[in-house]
């Protein structure tokens, strides 16, 4: 049985956590709105610019002149990876669930034969792929020193993927992320985004008939909108995981800090018991001195 001294000191280590989970926690909070409004704030730009993409590829898609980022290379041996995670942890399972997410995609397109690249975006989900998968990671960036992140960032990630794609060096990339839904609900998504395919539930606008008469034609629309829309699609999924993050953390750090809160009961109603047991020994031990006198 522990000595009171040990009870003590561990119920002081154990307020002394609380203090740091609560503190945390309301950073997170305070984090989040600002982090929740750019999210939202930048799908319906994203939305906008799926549904155009949509309406032309749908009759750009087999044209002989179609863009190689819309039509792809003919081929689906090599996949390209990219895992967008949290620098940081305290934040519930908010970075494994979307590593578990793609590491399930990685299984299965070995299972067919296919060559995985990955691309790691965020030190969290790089420390958790690196153990099983290290020799497929090509390029790997964090956050760390970046207060706020911006387009800039996204578009030298998606920078970094057109020029493998222009080298040849994969056929598919899918981006894999958290889309934030709610406080406590953070979605681990996966999306093609080359060759480009509009995600499933796009609606596209509805010209009643009419006929659209682009100019350029849609190929040299597409050679300018194809690039962009990697890079935009990518700073929605960095924002996306923002939003997640900051709502994980701040779940996570307020049952840690219930849970500590639980635990300092019941060490103290320990203490206490403990307490009263040497107090009665002690009293025990005079009564019975003072009867042998």
């Amino acid at each position: 049985m522990p000595s009171l001294k040990d009870l003590k000191n561990r119920i002081g280590s154990v307020k002394s956590t609380q203090k740091i989970t609560k503190a945390k926690q309301m950073v997170a909070a305070a984090k989040l709105r600002r982090a929740e409004e750019r999210a939202t704030e930048a799908r319906p730009y994203t939305e906008r610019m799926e549904a155009v993409l949509a309406n032309l590829a749908a009759s750009a898609k087999d044209s002989p002149n179609a863009p190689k980022l819309l039509a792809g290379t003919g081929k689906d041996e090599t996949h390209l990876l990219i895992v967008a995670t949290a620098d940081k942890g305290l934040c519930g399972s908010f970075n494994s669930s979307i590593v578990r997410l793609a590491r399930e995609h990685i299984v299965r397109l070995q299972g067919e034969g296919k060559k995985v690249r990955i691309i790691a975006v965020g030190r969290k989900g790089d420390d958790q792929l690196k153990r099983l998968y290290g020799e497929m990671i090509v390029w790997k960036t964090n956050f760390l020193d970046v207060k706020q992140i911006g387009f800039a960032e996204a578009h030298e990630i998606a920078e970094k993927v057109l020029a493998m794609f222009d080298a040849g060096e994969f056929d598919v990339a899918t981006l894999f992320f958290g889309k934030f839904k709610s406080v406590i609900s953070q979605v681990p998504t996966a999306q093609q985004i080359i060759p480009a395919q509009a995600p499933e539930g796009v609606e596209t606008p509805d010209l009643k008939g009419a006929v659209y008469d682009y100019e350029p034609e849609e190929e040299e629309i597409l050679k300018a909108l194809l690039p962009r829309y990697a890079a935009v699609q990518i700073f929605r999924a960095l924002l996306e995981n923002v939003a997640s993050e900051q709502a994980a953390s701040m779940t996570a750090m307020d049952n840690a800090t219930r849970n500590a809160g639980e635990m300092i009961d019941s060490l103290t109603l320990q203490y206490n018991r403990a307490r009263q047991a040497q107090i009665t020994k002690e009293l025990i031990e005079i009564i019975s001195g003072a009867e042998a006198l």
